[in-house]
């Protein structure tokens, strides 16, 4: 993605966070649930990230004020839209119709000559456009509609007809809005594995499919193609409170399949052979295979220094306030549906309670099986798709 202004004053931003900080990429990574070559690539202006608030929980582990957290939120703001047309793919040329021909003009009557008379006024001539005509009549039937209501309500009510007085209805009462949540959520449902390894299928031949993206084009770049989840979806949930005082209880996470058939006969196309990294983030673990798929919490792992170190999973009961936010990745893999599948959070807060559905953008996640399907890697020395049996002829 070739940078511009606002892109490069984003990460300018961003890196002035990092060093303020002085935490390695890495130590930072593990605490944002991204890795550590993602990071580096949001402060080199290489990557604008897909959403604000993975740059917010960062701010607010660099000990950034209000003010400095909204001039990054408009900064970020601009880079996206500079990364989203940069992404934005040409429109195809739309055909312009042909011009109508022009009406024939009607004959105008002659002039009466001396001594005779004007010839009567036919009236409009077959097939010829009765525009005033047609104006008046929806005038006409409306005001008569409008006398007819205004007399029956009259005497309903027992008063002559006098136009103008008729009582005004009273007015609806306001409707009952339901109480925000505590809480705010956002959702990102376009992660790959080690920000490199991930799978889609999609319903085209190789030739009519697009090199793989970068991450943060991955949401474009699927909406695209009409492109699913192969194998497995990644989805980053996103907790922040409303309130510094009052704290957010979250009490448990649940899965919801609400549709269930074959996988499609897609072509599968990996963005990658994944490619591993120092840190694998703690995550929810769902089997969609599974007839009742349970939100597994799975341990994290930090290679990154001398020794491996385990990072807890999310135990719940967990809290969440304004200033103290949480993230939640859940990792849903099936091998033999095309599934459709939301989330449902338990919370608590302030005498409240609830259960909040995460889906997404208003409609279910979707994952779908790979098994059988024909597979293609993309090769950037020849510049397309090519399938393993290619890879092995060529290596």
């Amino acid at each position: 993605m070739p940078k511009d202004a606002a892109v490069e004053e984003f990460a300018g931003l961003v890196r002035a966070l990092k060093a303020r900080d002085g935490r390695s990429y890495e130590a930072l990574g593990r605490r944002l649930s991204v890795s550590a070559s993602t990071l580096h690539r949001y402060c080199s202006g290489a990557t604008v990230p897909e959403e604000f608030g993975v740059v917010d929980r960062l701010a607010l582990l660099c000990g950034a004020d209000e003010e400095e957290r909204r001039a990054l939120e408009a900064a970020w703001t601009e880079a996206d839209r500079a990364r989203r047309r940069a992404a934005a793919p040409v429109p195809s040329p739309t055909p312009v119709p042909a011009a109508s021909p022009a009406p024939h003009p009607e004959p105008s009557a002659p002039e009466p000559g001396p001594g005779l008379s004007p010839a009567p006024d036919p009236g409009p001539a077959p097939g010829a456009p009765r525009s005033r005509r047609a104006a008046r009549a929806p005038l006409l039937v409306a005001a008569a509609v409008a006398l007819v209501v205004l007399a029956l309500a009259a005497a309903l009510l027992g008063h002559p007809t006098r136009t103008g007085s008729a009582a005004a209805p009273a007015p609806a009462p306001p409707a009952r809005t339901a109480d925000p949540l505590p809480f705010t959520w956002t959702v990102g449902s376009q992660l790959w594995q080690g920000d490199c390894g991930h799978t889609y299928l999609v319903d085209r031949a190789p030739q009519a499919v697009a090199p793989p993206p970068v991450t943060a084009d991955a949401r474009a770049w699927a909406g695209a193609h009409g492109a699913v989840h192969g194998g497995e979806a990644l989805v980053r949930l996103s907790l922040q409170g409303r309130s510094a005082s009052t704290a957010v209880v979250l009490h448990a996470l649940h899965v919801r399949v609400v549709g269930r058939a074959e996988p499609p006969p897609w072509n599968a196309y990996r963005m990658g052979e994944g490619c591993g990294g120092a840190v694998t983030p703690r995550h929810f673990a769902v089997d969609l295979d599974r007839p009742r798929p349970l939100a597994r919490p799975v341990d994290g792992l930090d290679a990154s220094g001398a020794e491996v170190r385990t990072i807890p999973a999310v135990s719940f009961p967990y809290k969440v306030t304004s200033s103290d936010p949480e993230e939640l990745l859940v990792s849903a893999r099936t091998a033999i549906c095309d599934c459709r599948w939301y989330l449902e959070l338990e919370w608590s807060a302030g005498g409240r309670s609830g259960t909040a559905r995460i889906t997404d953008g208003g409609k279910p996640f979707r994952t779908s099986g790979t098994g059988g399907r024909p597979a293609y890697a993309y090769d950037s020395a020849e510049g397309r798709w090519i399938t393993d049996s290619e890879s092995g002829q060529n290596g």
